[in-house]
C-alpha cells in the first residue's frame, strides 16, 4: 500500500515539475538570464501555497539528491527531520517514513510538523526522483508521532527531478507544494502561511542557492574569510540561525520555560536552566553556562509595521548600530563569555557607544546573505568600569537586504565572542526578523498600528490572538526581537528586568526608525488600538489642543490645516515632552507624543505600566499635590522647573511644566495633560 501511495505521488509530483496541473505564475523579480538562479514560479488560485523552480547546477545527481535530503543543512526553518523507517522497493528506490518539525517564524504562532512518505527512484530516461507527500487519514498508511504545542501541517505531493547534462552536472526541477493550516494562525498573520513567495524564498530558492554555493565552493574558487574553510563558516551561519530560531520558538524539551507574570507583558521572557541542551555536541561548554549555577534568558517581543520595507530597516539596524543598542548591556554580554564578574548594567550609562567597525567573513553568490564579525570599540565608561575600555566582538548573520526579492525575510543575528573565535565557540544568538505580509486588498478597514501587542489580547497560557488588526495598507510586515543573556541564579531577577526594559528600549528605537523611513503619511503610523471608551488619537490631539486654548488662551498646536491629521501630526512631532494621564487615585499614563516617549525612554504600549508618582521626584510630587486643586477648579496651572527620572531611572531636567484638565465633547474632564518645557537627560 505504501508503494502505492509513492506511485501515485511520484506521478501527481511530476505533473507539476513539467507539466500545468497547478496554475503556475512567474515569480516577479526573478527574470531568466545568464547570471539567473533559474526559472521560478509561484501558484496561483491552488489549494495550499506552492513554489516552482528550474536551474543547472555543475554538480552530479546524486550528490544533488544527498544535499536536497538534507533538510536541515539548508532550510532554515528546519528543526528537525527524524527517518523512522527506511524500506527498500522492488524496482531499486527506498520509501523513507518521515517525522519532521519547522519552526515558526514569529513569537506569535505556534510551530509546525509534518508525517511524511519520501520516495526516491530512477527513471528510465536516467533521471534521479524525490518526492513525498504527507501520510493522512485521506491517503492511508501508518499514523506518525505527535507533538504538544505543534500544529500538524500537509506537504502536498512535492520533490525534486534532477537530471544529468552531457558533459556533466544536472538539471533540477523543485517543486514546494504545501498547507500549512493557515486559519489556525491570527488573522494579521495569515499571509506568511498563505504566500506562496515567501514559500519560494525560504525552501525553493534556498535550496538551488544552496546546492549552487556548495558547487562554487568545491570548485575551489571560493576565498577563504579569516582562514577558515567554507563548511566552518557556514556552520556558524547555521548556528546563528538556529539559535534565534530556538529562542524565538523557546520549546520545552529544549528545556526553556516561561518565567511566571502577574500580568500581560508585551515582552515575553523564558529562562532555561539546561542551555547546554541547545548549545549542540559540537560546541565547548563555556564558563558562559558553567557558571556558580546559572542559565539563559530570552526577552522577545513581536510587532506589526507599516509602510516600512523589511530589506531596508534591517539595513538600517545593521549600519547605525548606536541608534538602538545599549553600550552596558552589550558590555554585560561580552564579560559573561569571559566569566568576569560584572554588574547588570543601568540602561544607557553614562558614556558613549565607541565605533563600529564591520569586518566580512563570507558571502553568499548572490549576496543575499552574509557572515561578519562586528568590533566595537570600546571607551570607558569611568574608572570602575574598566571592562567597557576593552573592543568588543560580534559574530553578525545579515540576510535579506536585496529590496527587489519579493516575499524574501530581512534578518540581522548576532553574538558575543571574544577574541579567539574558536570554531567550537558558544553562541547566544539574538537578533531582528522582518518578515512582509502579502497585501489583501480585499481586507476590511481597521486601525492601522506600529505595535502587533496593541492588536492583540492575551489568552489562556500567554498565548496571543488578534482581536481586529487587519489593514488596508499595501505593506506591512511582521518584526520578531529576542535578545538572550547568560544569567547566574543570585542575578536571574535583575537581569530579566534588565532584559525586559531593554526590549522595550529597543522596540521604542525600531518604531522611531521605522516612522523615519516609511514613506511619509501624517498621522499614520501613529493610530493605536485604544482601551475601551477612550477616543481615537485623532480626536483626543484635538482635545488637547482645544483645552490648552481654552484654559490658557495660548495656542498649543500651530497647524496651518483645521484637519485632525495635522492636529495629531503637530501633537506628536511637538519638541515639547506631552503627556496624558488618567483621573484616578494613582494616575497612570495612557499617551505621550514622541517627545513624551524619549523622555521616559519607553513605548506607547509600556506606557501604560508607567504611573506619573513613579516619574516625579519629592519636590515635583510636592508642587502637583500643592497645585492639583488649582488644575481642578481653573483648569490648569504651571510647575516649577525641577527633575524627574524615565522609567529606566535617569534623571530628566526641565525648565517648567504644565498641567492642565482636558475636556471632552461633553466638557466633562477626561484626563490630565502635563507639557514638561526644554526637557533634557542630566
Amino acid at each position: 500500500s505504501l508503494l502505492a501511495i509513492a506511485e501515485e505521488t511520484l506521478a501527481e509530483f511530476l505533473s507539476k515539475a513539467t507539466g500545468t496541473a497547478v496554475d503556475w505564475v512567474q515569480m516577479v523579480g526573478m527574470k531568466p538570464g545568464p547570471d539567473s538562479i533559474g526559472i521560478i514560479a509561484v501558484s496561483h488560485n491552488c489549494s495550499g501555497v506552492a513554489a516552482r523552480a528550474c536551474g543547472l547546477v555543475s554538480l552530479e545527481p546524486t550528490k544533488v539528491a544527498e544535499i536536497l535530503k538534507d533538510r536541515p543543512s539548508w532550510y532554515r526553518d528546519c528543526r528537525c527531520v527524524d527517518v523512522l523507517q527506511i524500506i527498500p522497493t522492488g524496482n531499486g528506490g527506498t520509501i523513507e517514513l518521515i517525522y519532521m518539525q519547522t519552526y515558526a517564524p514569529t513569537t506569535l504562532a505556534a510551530p509546525r510538523d509534518f508525517w511524511i512518505l519520501r520516495y526516491t527512484s530512477g527513471l528510465e530516461d536516467g533521471s534521479l526522483v524525490i518526492c513525498e507527500r504527507s501520510l493522512t487519514q485521506a491517503t492511508g498508511g501508518p499514523s506518525g508521532p505527535n507533538a504538544p504545542n505543534f500544529v500538524r501541517a500537509e506537504v502536498l505531493p512535492s520533490g525534486y527531478l534532477i537530471r544529468p547534462c552531457e558533459g556533466g552536472g544536472s538539471m533540477i526541477h523543485i517543486v514546494d507544494h504545501v498547507d500549512l493550516d493557515a486559519w489556525s494562525v491570527p488573522e494579521v498573520l495569515r499571509p506568511l502561511y498563505e504566500s506562496p513567495k515567501i514559500l519560494a524564498q525560504k525552501m525553493t530558492i534556498a535550496a538551488l542557492r544552496h546546492i549552487r554555493q556548495i558547487a562554487h565552493e568545491s570548485s575551489g574558487e571560493m576565498p577563504y574569510g579569516g582562514g577558515r574553510q567554507p563548511a566552518v563558516l557556514r556552520t556558524f551561519s547555521q548556528r546563528l540561525s538556529r539559535g534565534f530560531n530556538d529562542a524565538v520558538n523557546g520549546f520545552l524539551d529544549d528545556g526553556w520555560s516561561l518565567m511566571s507574570s502577574d500580568r500581560a507583558e508585551d515582552v515575553t521572557i523564558a529562562i532555561n536552566s539546561s542551555p547546554n541542551k541547545l548549545a549542540g555536541s559540537h560546541v565547548n561548554p563555556s564558563q558562559m553556562f558553567t557558571a556558580i549555577g546559572g542559565g539563559v534568558l530570552c526577552a522577545k517581543a513581536s510587532m506589526l509595521l507599516q509602510n516600512v520595507p523589511p530589506a531596508l530597516l534591517v539595513r538600517f539596524l545593521r549600519e547605525h548600530r548606536s541608534e538602538w543598542a545599549d553600550p552596558g548591556v552589550d558590555a554585560y554580554s561580552a564579560a559573561a563569555l569571559r566569566a568576569s564578574p560584572y554588574a547588570v548594567p543601568g540602561l544607557r550609562a553614562s558614556g558613549f557607544m565607541g565605533s563600529q567597525v564591520i569586518l566580512p567573513l563570507a558571502h553568499t553568490l548572490e549576496h543575499e546573505e552574509f557572515l561578519e564579525v562586528i568590533r566595537l570599540e570600546g571607551h570607558s565608561l569611568c574608572h570602575d568600569e574598566v571592562v567597557l575600555s576593552r573592543d568588543m566582538y560580534l559574530l553578525q548573520l545579515c540576510s535579506g537586504v536585496d529590496e527587489n526579492a519579493a516575499g524574501a525575510c530581512a534578518q540581522l543575528v548576532f553574538a558575543p565572542i571574544d577574541e579567539s573565535f574558536a570554531d567550537d565557540a558558544p553562541l547566544l544568538p539574538s537578533g531582528f526578523r522582518v518578515i512582509p505580509l502579502d497585501a489583501k486588498t480585499d481586507a476590511p478597514s481597521a486601525t492601522r498600528t506600529l505595535d502587533l501587542a496593541s492588536t492583540l489580547e492575551v489568552g489562556p497560557g500567554g498565548t496571543r490572538a488578534p482581536s481586529d488588526a487587519s489593514s488596508t495598507s499595501n505593506t506591512r510586515s511582521v518584526l520578531t526581537i529576542a535578545f538572550q543573556f547568560s544569567y547566574e541564579n543570585h542575578l536571574r531577577e535583575s537581569v530579566a528586568a534588565m532584559a525586559r526594559q531593554y526590549v522595550r528600549t529597543v522596540v521604542a528605537s525600531v518604531q522611531r526608525v521605522a516612522m523615519a523611513i516609511a514613506p511619509s503619511r501624517p498621522g499614520g503610523q501613529l493610530e493605536m488600538k485604544n482601551p475601551p471608551g477612550s477616543p481615537e488619537a485623532h480626536t483626543l490631539a484635538r482635545w488637547i489642543g482645544r483645552s490648552y486654548r481654552f484654559h490658557t488662551g495660548a495656542e498649543l498646536l500651530c497647524t496651518e490645516s483645521q484637519s485632525a491629521d495635522a492636529s495629531l501630526k503637530a501633537l506628536w512631532q511637538h519638541s515639547d515632552s506631552i503627556m496624558c494621564c488618567s483621573l484616578k487615585a494613582a494616575p497612570v499614563f495612557t499617551f505621550a507624543n514622541q517627545a513624551g516617549l524619549d523622555m521616559l525612554e519607553t513605548t506607547l504600549i509600556a506606557l501604560q505600566d508607567i504611573s506619573l508618582e513613579k516619574i516625579l521626584d519629592d519636590d515635583g510630587r510636592k508642587a502637583l499635590c500643592s497645585e492639583f486643586p488649582k488644575i481642578m477648579q481653573q483648569g490648569f496651572a504651571y510647575l516649577p522647573g525641577g527633575v524627574c527620572v524615565s522609567s529606566m531611572g535617569r534623571p530628566v531636567s526641565y525648565e517648567q511644566a504644565v498641567a492642565w484638565k482636558v475636556l471632552g465633547d461633553d466638557d466633562a474632564p477626561h484626563c490630565l495633560a502635563f507639557m514638561f518645557v526644554n526637557w533634557s537627560f542630566v
